[in-house]
């Protein structure tokens, strides 16, 4: 099977992984389009600290799935974000891991949320210049996040910043609406509005493979009794129209609070690429030296900042941990990947992928 897999490895990323290298780092492109018929999520995790990776690795060998691997721009920037990962420090840390692990199963890197707030020429250059470090690095997915802005504004903004994106063939993921920080900060995504954005995006030779949508969720932690309000009947709806002009699926955010059981349903209203942040970033707290958990909490109230922005400021201490809470991340990461993935319906996924893409090339 992963033979015919390594085959399709992009020819930037083969280049950088060498000729004889197993590590089958696939294009976003190629991965959502196969799947876009298949009932599951790819389960896509935001590793802000990078000790609950090989567990990650571990639950995908497994379970024989596909998964990808990603940062935000203000987690991995070009200044390395709140994480300190810069694009070459974090897909360099995934490919180690790939080889140390011997994590034969196909994957992603994918670049999330490069947000275009307004229309100046600020931020518009500092996205271009960041896609390109990315590319370089070895991305091969990217969502474009221009939905602060007027439709026919972000509409512009992706058709012109998705160009290297598309010429190499890569993953190319879009947004509509943003995830509301509080209940009622933003209306969600109108089936209408999904119609007109993608009716528009594709006339100008720009298809996405995904769609990132507001459906009502939230992103973080959920707080005790706080009701998870996620409307699954507008979700299928405007998966609908999305697959009418040729997107392979949908994104949900806000997936670390949201119940198991509520999860695996989610792959029946369209949803194909679930994204979770918070849930690595907890289950490597909870395993970090408590000294050094103490520092982090100190450091935040002071700051009077989430504690994820501490990542950066504790580095070096957080890469240097001793191997016994090494180890109890790597195990407390591997259950909950196992977890998510079964719920996703991802057991078997890559067995699926390369059946699919056997017969499309």
């Amino acid at each position: 099977m992963n033979e015919k897999l390594l085959e399709l490895v992009p020819e930037h990323i083969r280049g950088k992984l060498g000729s004889i290298s197993k590590i089958c780092l696939l294009s976003g492109r190629d991965v959502f389009t196969a799947l876009k018929d298949q009932n599951l999520i790819v389960m896509a995790c935001n590793a802000r600290i990078k000790h609950a990776i090989p567990g990650i690795m571990r639950a995908a060998e497994e379970l024989d799935a596909v998964v990808a691997f990603e940062l935000t721009a203000t987690e991995g920037g070009l200044d390395g974000g709140y994480t300190g990962q810069t694009p070459e420090i974090y897909v360099s840390t995934i490919l180690e891991y790939a080889s140390s692990c011997g994590f034969s199963k196909p994957f992603l890197i994918h670049a999330d949320h490069i947000t275009v707030k307004d229309t100046g020429e600020d931020e518009f250059t500092a996205a271009g210049r960041l896609i390109a470090t990315q590319i370089q690095a070895g991305y091969s997915s990217f969502a474009i996040d221009a939905s602060f802005n007027s439709l026919a504004d972000n509409i512009d903004i992706v058709t012109r910043l998705a160009e290297p994106i598309i010429a190499k063939g890569y993953g190319l993921e879009v947004e509509l609406g943003e995830v509301p920080l509080s209940p009622n900060r933003s209306a969600l995504t109108s089936v209408t509005e999904t119609k007109s954005f993608l009716s528009k995006l594709t006339a100008k030779g720009c298809t996405p493979q995904l769609l990132a949508i507001n459906n009502g969720s939230k992103r973080g932690n959920y707080l005790e009794g706080e009701i998870v309000r996620i409307d699954l009947e507008r979700t299928k709806k405007i998966h609908d129209v999305a697959s009418s002009l040729g997107v392979s699926g949908l994104v949900q955010h806000g997936i670390t609070g949201t119940p198991l059981h509520l999860v695996g349903k989610l792959a029946d209203y369209g949803i194909r690429k679930g994204n979770i942040g918070t849930l690595w970033q907890n289950v490597a707290h909870a395993g970090l030296p408590l000294d050094l958990m103490d520092a982090m909490r100190s450091w935040a109230q002071e700051n009077n900042r989430d504690i994820k922005y501490a990542t950066k400021v504790f580095k070096s201490d957080i890469d240097a941990i001793p191997q016994e809470n090494i180890s109890m991340i790597h195990e407390m990461a591997y259950r909950e990947a196992r977890e998510f993935l079964t719920a996703f319906r991802a057991k078997g996924s890559a067995a699926k992928l390369a059946a699919i893409l056997r017969t499309s090339h």
